[in-house]
């Protein structure tokens, strides 16, 4: 599939793809193998609660019972005091403050560069791009270019599709809180696999865009040593950066969700004027499960929960990855067994999305006005490399599972 759209099939460096699709295996079976990764998933889940924990404390203070502080009243529905814009979004505040002065402290600059060397040394990219592409592990399809903006002007088309593909890949740090929250009752350690899904979402980015579109020129920008940017002037500054940064990001989840969810109802109350199928009525969900149901299928999803599953990727990819691990959380127990689940973690697991794609053209042309046609041409294939490199974590993890 990733070949048949490529743009020069005949230019394709297999040798370098080869070696891309070897270091994603090899990270995949280091993560989930080896002995010892347990203790790391622990500690990596342990941290994921202190968070929340820490954000509850903040919204119950703010927010009273509403904000997930004891209730006034006999609870008589089970599930009915869960505010989920009271009291799971607004991890992303605390997120986002943390990730700030993580920055800032110069914990996490460290971590990039290391990541981007391996990239640089393994995968032969430049090292503005391993940059880049290494801070998508941490950060979103638009803060992590931020670091590499000198360069996006200089990249080759090439590269270039390579920094929007690792956009679309991953998640960022300050919304993996959320999504380990809600899936945490369903998948043991839902935590560490979505950080394990990062870390591969970075080869897995370059060796599907390396297929898409071959590198044709001779070129690796910043072969030099990249510095990350300094991002606040103080800790006080990072709190109040880290802040400002989360409450715009929780106000647009807010809005989206409301949005999304919206037109989906009416989408479906439209669909559902069509004579009912199979003695059930057709839905938005029903028509994605169809449509994607090979899909998953071929990455390892039993056929006869394939329609559940790619009802879950098509919501996933025309709304976006939250709403998709929303319904994914609310599914019955039966719905997919634990080794579908954890498939379909990693295969949501990325922003490849049309309102991601908005918000990356977005960004990308105010950073590089002068690349704003090829941002625009490369932008409905970087949701499909996006998807196909998620898709591939998945039936990696199906194989290892």
């Amino acid at each position: 599939m990733n070949w048949i759209v490529s743009e020069d099939r005949r230019g394709v460096a297999w040798g370098q793809a080869a070696v891309a699709l070897l270091v994603t295996f090899v990270t995949a079976v280091i993560l989930l193998k080896v002995p010892g990764a347990t203790r790391v998933f622990a500690a990596i889940n342990d941290a994921v609660d202190a968070i929340a924990a820490a954000s509850r404390a903040g919204t119950s203070f703010v927010f009273g019972y509403l904000g997930g502080g004891q209730l006034p009243y006999e609870l008589k529905v089970p599930g009915a005091e869960f505010v989920l814009a009271l009291q799971a979004l607004p991890i992303v505040l605390v997120m986002s403050v943390l990730t700030t002065l993580l920055f800032h402290w110069r914990i996490l600059p460290p971590l990039v560069h290391g990541f981007s060397w391996l990239l640089e040394r393994t995968l032969k990219v430049g090292g503005a791009v391993g940059l880049s592409t290494a801070a998508n592990i941490f950060l979103g399809m638009v803060e992590a270019p931020l670091f590499i903006r000198p360069y996006l002007a200089s990249l080759t088309r090439s590269e270039l599709f390579i920094v929007m593909t690792g956009g679309m890949a991953g998640i960022a740090g300050t919304v993996l809180v959320i999504y380990a929250t809600l899936l945490g009752p369903l998948i043991p350690d839902a935590a560490a696999h979505f950080v394990i899904a990062s870390v591969m979402g970075a080869p897995a980015a370059i060796l599907v865009s390396l297929i898409m579109v071959p590198e044709r020129i001779d070129q690796r920008t910043g072969g030099e040593r990249v510095e990350v940017a300094k991002v606040a002037s103080s800790t006080m500054d990072a709190i109040v950066r880290g802040t400002a940064a989360g409450l715009e990001l929780l106000l647009n989840i807010c809005a989206m969700l409301i949005v999304l969810v919206a037109l989906v109802h009416l989408a479906n109350a439209i669909i559902g004027l069509l004579p009912a199928v199979a003695g059930a009525p057709i839905t938005l969900q029903r028509l994605l499960g169809y449509v994607m149901a090979p899909v998953c299928w071929l990455i390892g999803v039993p056929w006869k929960e394939a329609a559940t599953a790619g009802a879950l990727m098509g919501i996933k990819t025309i709304l976006n990855e939250l709403i998709a691990y929303v319904e994914l959380s609310k599914l019955p127990s039966d719905a997919l067994d634990p080794r579908s689940r954890l498939i379909m973690l990693y295969a949501m697991c990325g922003f490849a999305n049309f309102g991601s794609l908005g918000i990356m053209i977005a960004g990308l042309a105010t950073m590089a006005p002068e690349r704003r046609d090829d941002v625009l041409s490369l932008g409905v294939k970087s949701i499909v490399s996006g998807t196909i490199a998620t898709c591939l974590m998945g039936a990696i993890v199906g194989v290892l599972t």
